[in-house]
């Protein structure tokens, strides 16, 4: 008796102390026109977890400038590990807010939905009367956490977002401060989902393979032309992803995301980009997502990533509404479909495992077809099109008088480059940068046991071009000429063979293909080949030359043709001493060769992995 008196008064103290507890979020108690720094939402955090056994604060990991990288793990019995919760039956949505600081309406909106979700169901539903701008009781939400739990990343990008101020987006409307686009290294996360070099993305990979969600959530705010939607959305839809959770995802989960949003007051359309840039009228353009941005990576993962947009010219409460509206939805989607969901997702992770795809084209690049289009109702807003006396350009000025604009939307995508993949590849063992990336990535790799000579494929470059202007602290390449060849090489021990029938199987040739859609070698990862490490005197090489002319009388056609179609090359003796070097017995066989090789025979790979 006496434990259960203690019981009671502890419920009650905790049920008091939840009441005395302003639950409002920063965002709130600024009347919707502000967001919280990083330790306000840190703090918001901690306090929704120690108020709530359903919610566990953490951090999954490090920043560049040391800040820890913030995650609440929402699940019913309090469960922190996939493994456990999925035996319970639920399935596990993935939310992201703040990877681009200054579009911070998922922070807002998620500390908001994870208050609603928790604390009235805490202390007995008392927020119901706190006039909350969200005051949905929890156990409107306790169906939906009977079959799905939450991962929420209030601020990804941590250092950008303490960049804070309020002359950081000039498009758009509110709140009054708020972050910076890209990391303390000044570089964009959402352009290092592939190649993963800052500290944040590495950490973020690690989670998303321990946990595999079932769905993913990225909240950012547009910049663009202005229209009537307070929120765009786009799922991957266009062809890279898994047939059935392509089909899914286009015939399920956005129509009924669609119709919520439309019946909460936020009719929302596909994320687009205009044919004539600021041009509406001109037509809608969806496309393929890369997988350096995250939507494309979780396509290419099997698992359906949201990308929202909401308008910046929008006022930030309608903004963070419509975010909120969103996100809740999508749990509602998960409760009914998640089982569904899960089942496509197995499936296509067989499919992987199988090695069936390597029987196929595989596709690296896509383009949307600008012969496809169907005709649809956008909701834009009157604009005029004026020459601007300053620029010279033209100035598209928006009116305030909305306007239904009928329109070609072209979203039919179609395979630009294709390659038939191998079996496996092989990355030197001196490659240690490249091996540790793609491990991020979940690639299982075996090592080979000892150095071994073989017959492989790989490839030979020509005439690479590098872009002049740096790109997220690289000059990718521009243009990558090359042919598959086959040679017989000598692979040294430790060197990692990455099969392609495991569940990244799809991100593998993105990432080692010389042309997949950003892959390490786009990125300047192996320029190093590309290099002349060996150089010749004049003195030397002037006779040299002419002995290979009197040796060879096809060479000087080849050379007279040179200096006819290059004229910096036939005003430099350096440069035609050079060319005759590189055709000498004494250059680099090795310049432009690809490290890394290609295996296709069965029997080969089956030996080497026995090793």
């Amino acid at each position: 008796m006496k434990r259960i008196l203690l019981c009671i008064v502890f419920v009650l103290s905790g049920l008091y102390l939840l009441a005395g507890t302003d639950w409002q979020t920063w965002y709130e108690r600024s009347g919707g026109t502000e967001t919280p720094g990083y330790e306000q939402t840190v703090a918001f955090c901690r306090m929704l977890a120690r108020a709530s056994a359903m919610v566990h604060y953490t951090s999954f990991g490090k920043s560049a400038q040391g800040r820890d990288l913030p995650l609440l793990i929402i699940d019913k019995d309090g469960f922190t590990d996939p493994v456990a919760i999925r035996r319970k039956g639920r399935v596990i949505l993935l939310l992201q807010a703040c990877i681009h600081p200054g579009e911070s309406e998922g922070k807002d909106a998620g500390l908001m939905l994870v208050r609603d979700m928790v604390i009235g169901n805490a202390a007995g539903d008392l927020h119901k009367t706190a006039g909350f701008g969200h005051g949905a009781p929890s156990s409107a939400f306790k169906n939906i956490l009977d079959k799905v739990s939450l991962l929420f990343i209030p601020i990804f990008n941590v250092d950008g977002h303490e960049r804070f101020g309020p002359y950081n987006r000039i498009n758009q409307n509110g709140p009054k401060e708020m972050g910076w686009r890209v990391n303390a290294n000044n570089l964009n996360l959402n352009r290092d989902y592939l190649k993963a070099e800052t500290p944040e993305m590495k950490s973020w990979l690690k989670l998303f393979n321990h946990w595999l969600p079932e769905l993913f959530i990225d909240s950012h705010t547009t910049d663009g032309a202005d229209y009537q939607y307070v929120l765009t959305y786009l799922v991957e839809i266009f062809g890279d992803m898994d047939p059935g959770l392509t089909a899914w995802s286009r015939d399920c989960f956005i129509p009924g995301m669609k119709d919520h949003l439309m019946n909460s007051g936020f009719p929302s359309f596909p994320y687009v980009n205009f044919r004539g840039w600021h041009d509406p009228k001109s037509g809608l353009i969806s496309s393929v997502a890369p997988p350096m941005l995250s939507q494309g990576y979780t396509a290419l993962r099997n698992r359906p990533g949201l990308l929202i947009e909401t308008h910046m010219l929008k006022p930030y409460n309608q903004r963070v509404e419509g975010t909120y509206e969103c996100i809740k939805t999508c749990m509602e989607i998960l409760q009914k479909e998640g089982k569904h969901l899960q089942k496509l997702e197995q499936e296509a992770d067989r499919f992987l495992e199988s090695g069936e795809f390597l029987k196929q084209a595989f596709p690296l690049q896509f383009e949307t077809s600008m012969k496809d289009s169907l005709m649809t109702d956008f909701l834009g807003v009157e604009y005029t099109v004026v020459k601007s006396g300053i620029s010279g350009g033209d100035w598209i000025k928006y009116s305030k008088t909305p306007a239904t604009f009928r329109i070609p939307y072209f979203s039919t995508a179609r395979p630009l480059l294709s390659v038939n993949l191998p079996l496996a590849y092989i990355i030197p063992v001196e490659w240690v940068e490249i091996i540790a990336r793609l491990e991020l990535h979940g690639a299982a790799i075996r090592r080979l046991a000892r150095d071994t000579v073989i017959s492989i494929q790989t490839y030979k470059f020509t005439d690479p071009k590098w872009q002049q202007n740096s790109y997220e602290g690289h000059h990718p390449m521009t243009k990558i000429a090359c042919e598959e060849i086959t040679e017989t090489r000598l692979i040294p021990r430790g060197s990692a063979i990455v099969v392609l029938n495991q569940q990244c199987g799809r991100i593998i040739p993105h990432f080692l293909e010389p042309k997949g859609n950003g892959s390490m070698l786009y990125w300047g990862y192996f320029d190093a080949v590309f290099e002349q490490k060996e150089y010749a005197e004049n003195y030397v090489l002037e006779p040299l030359a002419l002995k290979m002319l009197e040796e060879n009388p096809g060479l000087l056609t080849e050379f007279e043709s040179k200096k006819a179609s290059d004229t910096a090359f036939a005003k430099s003796s350096q440069l035609i001493l050079n060319w005759f070097y590189n055709k000498s017995l004494y250059a680099d066989k090795r310049k432009g060769i690809y490290p890394v090789v290609k295996i296709y025979d069965r029997k080969l790979l089956d030996a080497l992995i026995k090793m």
